[in-house]
């Protein structure tokens, strides 16, 4: 075993014992990026969880190292490539992300968050103010922001969050709700009749 590594073996010193304030919970905790999950510690540190991701992130090393408050022994880089490796970072923590969501762990994670709604409320009026999950209209980062999908009225509306979909993924609110069936609500009975001086509005008869 062990053939799956992305990372390159030198030595490294750690800060002090995953300092009071980590990278991952300093990033979590940035205006914007509320709909985050804490990845766990030990879930990065899997290399067989980010395998395939060194392809495709600039500065991967570093990059890592930084999510894991790694400081290796050497020279510091430019302001240039600082900016660059702070960059992949925060990119490669949302590729992590989009794994970590789908676990079971991740899913507690999330289902947590539902219940607390902090990824927002159904916009629509029927709906009642139902507490809604993240989702994505697409896997392929780049493509589209994070929306929101409604389990009551299963409709999905955008948000004001910026953050790539792709780190949240098409199937994550599916795969909650499969996994916790319970947190399903009723689909509302009521829909929005149209109405002019209490009359309702009749649609016109096609010839």
């Amino acid at each position: 075993m062990g053939e799956l590594s992305d990372r390159d073996d030198y030595e490294y010193s750690t800060s002090e014992d995953d300092a009071e304030y980590s990278w991952i919970g300093w990033f979590c905790s940035r205006k914007g990026h509320e709909f985050l999950c804490e990845v766990d510690r030990e879930f990065v540190e899997d290399n067989f969880n980010l395998y395939g991701l060194r392809a495709l992130v600039p500065h991967y090393n570093e990059a890592l190292d930084m999510i894991l408050d790694i400081e290796r022994m050497e020279e510091a880089p430019s302001d240039d490539r600082q900016a660059k490796i702070e960059s992949s970072a925060e990119y490669l923590y949302g590729l992590i992300h989009a794994r970590y969501v789908l676990t079971s762990a991740g899913l507690n994670s999330v289902l947590e968050k539902y219940y607390n709604a902090e990824y927002g409320r159904c916009p629509r009026v029927f709906c009642k103010d139902q507490p809604v999950l993240p989702a994505a209209v697409s896997d392929i980062p780049h493509e589209e922001a994070v929306k929101v999908f409604c389990p009551s009225c299963e409709d999905m509306y955008s948000t004001r969050s910026r953050l790539d979909g792709a780190f949240f993924t098409t199937s994550l609110p599916h795969l909650l709700m499969l996994q916790y069936p319970d947190i399903r609500p009723p689909k509302p009975t009521e829909r929005y009749i149209p109405r002019i001086y209490g009359y309702r509005i009749h649609k016109p008869k096609t010839k």
